[in-house]
């Protein structure tokens, strides 16, 4: 995965710190419309290191690569 380089960063946490994420009613906040297309799923520990070990040498994030390969096996079985 790439990293930020420090003038990233001070202009992500300049960006935050001015305006900070805010609760709304109802679930109209910003961290629940995020968790609304996310999902917690236990790995063990050999998957996971193989996810991030796969996700660094394609320089993309592990659930990148476990969606490829669940669009891979759907694909195969239509």
């Amino acid at each position: 995965m790439a990293m930020m380089d420090n003038e990233e960063a001070k202009r992500l946490d300049k960006k935050w710190t001015e305006n900070p994420p805010k609760p709304g009613p109802n679930g109209t906040g910003y961290f629940t419309q995020c968790s609304k297309s996310a999902y917690t799923v236990t790995i063990d520990k050999i998957t996971a290191d193989y996810l991030n070990t796969k996700a660094a040498a394609a320089n993309k994030t592990p659930a990148q690569i476990i969606s490829e390969m669940v669009r891979e096996k759907i694909a195969v079985s239509v």
